[in-house]
This record gives C-alpha cells, structure tokens and sequence, in this order.
C-alpha cells in the first residue's frame, strides 16, 4: 500500500508501540517528509503482510519504506532510502541508504554508495532507530542531487 505517512496503520504494522511511540514516528517522518526539496509529498510505502516476522525466507521482508528516486539522465539512478524490514534472524532494523547505478566495467545493477542500518534491540527502539536513520537520510537529501557526485564520493566510476 502506498500514501502519506499519515496514512499507515502504525498499530497494524508495528503492534507493540505505544501511543508515544507511535507519535514519535510520526514527527520523525514529518521531518522527512519536509526535507524533499521539490516540496513533493513523500510516498510511503508499507506492507501488512510483512507485520509478523514468518521465519527465513527469500529476500529481506519489508514492514514499511520510503524510496526517494530523483530524476537522472540516460539509464542513470539516484535513490534515497528508508525501511523498517526483519533481518534473517528476525529482528526488526531501519536501514537508510543512497543507491546508484553502476558504470563499473562488471554490471553490479547498483550500488550503496552510503548506507546505514540500525538494529531495534532492548538498548534501541524502533522510533530510536527510526529517528537515526531518518537524521541521516535528511542530510543526504540536502546533498547535490546527482548521482556522478555521490559515485564519485564513493570512489566509483563515472557515468
């Protein structure tokens, strides 16, 4: 499913939040969303499905993310992300990352040219990790918007 952040059944998705939690995210993701230069609104995506962790499985389950694809020239890509998933052990992180099409001589598809994960544990909640992420990915979002500067950033090659 996908709309505004104001939009997600945040009870559904994440059962065990309190109302303060559940209210941190929610401000969290006003900054977010805030952040989107082109003053766009931000396009949220989640999956109910994804809720409860159901063992190894293929792929990593995505609870609810945040895919900000800026627009790029001939078969280029620049994307900013954040998404609550189950690792395979079945515990809930938030990962934030910029991705780029790769121009390496092998085809890699893309590349993380900046990433983080942060993982939900007893020293971490979920809105804890949810704001680190978020911080991160908020100043990513002030960063040029081209993908050729975030390669070369990363020591990749150009376009």
């Amino acid at each position: 499913m996908r709309g505004g952040f104001g939009d997600i059944p945040t009870t559904k998705l994440f059962p065990l939040l309190t109302p303060a939690d559940v209210d941190s995210l929610h401000q969290v993701a006003r900054t977010v969303d805030e952040a989107r230069r082109d003053g766009a609104a931000m396009d949220w995506e989640w999956f109910p499905e994804h809720a409860a962790f159901s063992g190894r499985q293929v792929g990593t389950p995505i609870i609810l993310g945040l895919d900000v694809t800026e627009p790029a020239e001939q078969g280029d890509q620049l994307e900013f992300l954040l998404q609550v998933v189950w690792t395979d052990q079945g515990q809930l992180a938030v990962d934030a990352a910029v991705n780029v099409a790769c121009w390496c001589r092998t085809d890699h598809a893309t590349h993380d040219v900046d990433a983080l994960t942060v993982m939900v544990s007893d020293e971490t909640s979920l809105p804890e990790a949810f704001r680190a992420t978020a911080v991160r990915l908020t100043g990513w979002l002030a960063e040029p918007h081209d993908a050729d500067y975030w390669r070369a950033k990363a020591g990749l090659p150009p376009r």
